[in-house]
């Protein structure tokens, strides 16, 4: 796979224009009702979204309002609202250590008149640091990178390409070329690693934590040995476990548990871990892989956060070592097993094992390759046939 391609280069930037974010409609009409939450990985796309709703061409529109202006906080915190505009988008407000009583404040004086989207980079779900409950006044949403579903049904092998070679964030993707996605990754990791821990957490090493986001890569799609981290960072494994927790929280990392079933032999405590931004893994199968495990956490995200269904992403491992790299649970109903093989292979013998033994409804194989057909109950097809079928965002 070539790494500047200018057919491809050319293709996405006439394309980011047109471009939709899949979230904009049932964002919109929630802020007809309620407040509604908008998070999501630096860089994601937050504020665009934010700007467009807005209607707005920049930032200096008198409706966006970010906690990093130091000209808007001191009227925030006066309470001071701009008193012509129908929306408001409170950006990063979060860092405001009672920022859920300002907020519930000003949705209770003034949510009659105005409506409210609240951004931030780290988890608004999480970060509830002081303050009354806002339980009821709003719906929370979580933006994630460009997937293959929103270049439409018609997206192409030259998309998947893009994707996979300069991952799904919309500036390295829709710029198409490698020294931007090398100067984008540099930056971004730099800012999450010292400004939004600086911001959001009190940690002491925070260029020990830096290490551990540059190991991470290399352990994308195995278990995940925490024990192994902290030996090779010489520190105890309940700092490393806590920074993990950490960078989840700053949508880094994100990790998924095993799946059980009375007759397999399942393991328990093993979990695996995925970047969300897939192009910093090295392998082409591991970065496939984790390509996968971001395009089904937000279609599971997705009807979380849209339908209100519990969705879970897991895996299938038993003691024997026999693993499928994927199940989708829906309230608590496995849906759907997947493996990924970069390569058109004959189906892994582990979902014959599993079909059997698990009530997984339909069992997949996904491919980079053209070929589709069903060998010994298993699906094997193109992981863009797959998208289409699925309606995956």
């Amino acid at each position: 796979m070539k790494l500047d391609v200018p057919g491809t280069h050319r293709s996405m930037a006439g394309r980011s224009k047109a471009l939709r974010r899949y979230l904009r409609a049932p964002v919109e009409d929630d802020l007809r009702r309620k407040m509604v939450f908008l998070g999501g990985p630096r860089q994601v796309g937050k504020t665009t979204l934010a700007l467009e709703l807005l209607g707005a061409a920049g930032r200096r529109h008198p409706g966006y309002l970010s906690w990093d202006d130091p000209r808007v906080r001191p009227e925030l915190l006066r309470g001071r609202l701009p008193g012509d505009q129908r929306l408001l988008v409170l950006d990063e407000i979060h860092k405001f250590p009672r920022w859920r009583n300002l907020v519930k404040g000003f949705y209770d004086t003034e949510g009659d008149r105005v409506s409210f989207l609240v951004t931030g980079s780290a988890r608004l779900d999480h970060y509830r640091k002081g303050g009354d409950s806002l339980q009821g006044r709003y719906h929370h949403y979580r933006l994630h990178p460009f997937s293959l579903g929103e270049f439409g049904s018609d997206h192409s092998a030259s998309d998947l390409e893009a994707l996979l070679r300069f991952g799904g964030f919309p500036e390295p993707l829709l710029a198409g070329r490698t020294r931007v996605w090398r100067r984008w990754q540099r930056e971004r990791l730099s800012r999450v690693v010292y400004e939004d821990l600086r911001d959001l957490e009190s940690v002491r090493n925070v260029a020990l934590v830096e290490l551990l986001v540059e190991a991470l890569p290399e352990r994308v799609g195995s278990p995940l040995s925490i024990r192994s981290l902290s030996e090779g960072l010489q520190v105890a494994h309940e700092t490393v476990a806590r920074w993990l927790e950490i960078l989840e929280n700053l949508y880094v990392c994100f990790r998924i548990p095993p799946f059980g079933a009375p007759r397999i032999r399942a393991v328990k405590k093993e979990t695996k871990l995925y970047l969300w931004d897939w192009s910093q893994v090295p392998g082409q199968g591991e970065r496939f892989e984790n390509l996968v495990a971001c395009h089904l956490l937000k279609h599971c995200h997705f009807l979380e956060d849209t339908e209100g269904h519990r969705m879970e992403l897991r895996f299938l491992r038993d003691t024997d070592r026999r693993e499928v790299d994927f199940v989708v649970v829906r309230d608590n109903t496995p849906l759907f097993a997947l493996e990924c093989k970069s390569g058109d292979r004959s189906p892994s013998p582990a979902l014959a094992y599993f079909r059997r033994r698990t009530p997984i409804g339909d069992f997949y194989q996904v491919h980079l390759g053209e070929r589709d057909y069903v060998s010994n109950g298993t699906r094997v097809l193109p992981f863009r046939t797959l998208c289409r079928e699925l309606a995956l965002p």
